[in-house]
């Protein structure tokens, strides 16, 4: 089954890119799955995609980590949150508005990302796990989130998967400052 996906269609949704949460990964997966969040939050500053953010208790684990904030669109949506499940917070499927496409990545894959995405998909959105975005602290509990969520019927994608299709083509009109992104 082929899903169309567009600009219009879809939002991105940040799971808790916080700065404990990113600083409790090994260094590897810190840089990748932090540098992977600030190209997201770029391209959908750049290609105005609608983008919605979730903070797992800031107080303790700090906000979300600049590189991802200081790429931000200037009206992205961000809640506070104690619950695992992104959508058991007020106002964070609401602010999905008519997106049908849900691109969902962040921290940790097998806790609140996979969570989200179960209730994502039990209330009828074509959801997509952005995996080079996501990370957890162990290596298994990534990959059964990953094998899970996919299991279950969300779709996995990475980065560039998403953003180029979002493109199109090369004859986009934003399609050298999304190229440049990833260069």
């Amino acid at each position: 089954m082929t899903i169309d996906y567009n600009t219009e269609n879809s939002a991105f949704l940040f799971i808790d890119i916080q700065e404990k949460l990113v600083a409790m990964l090994k260094e590897k997966i810190r840089i990748k799955c932090s540098k992977k969040a600030e190209i997201l939050a770029s391209a959908a500053n750049i290609l105005n995609i609608k983008t919605v953010l979730t903070e797992q208790y800031p107080n303790g684990l700090g906000s979300t980590i600049a590189q991802v904030k200081n790429n931000l669109k200037e009206n992205a949506k961000t809640f506070e949150k104690v619950t695992f499940n992104a959508l058991s917070t007020d106002g964070v499927k609401e602010s999905l508005g008519n997106a049908k496409n849900i691109f969902v990545f962040g921290i940790e894959t097998h806790i609140c990302v996979y969570q989200t995405v179960i209730d994502l998909l039990n209330e009828g959105y074509n959801v997509f796990v952005i995996k080079d975005a996501c990370a957890s602290r162990e290596k298994d509990e990534y990959i059964a989130g990953l094998n899970l969520m996919e299991k279950e019927g969300a779709k996995i994608l990475t980065t560039e998967m998403v953003i180029f299709e979002m493109l199109k083509s090369s004859k986009h009109p934003c399609f050298k400052q999304v190229q440049a992104l990833i260069k």
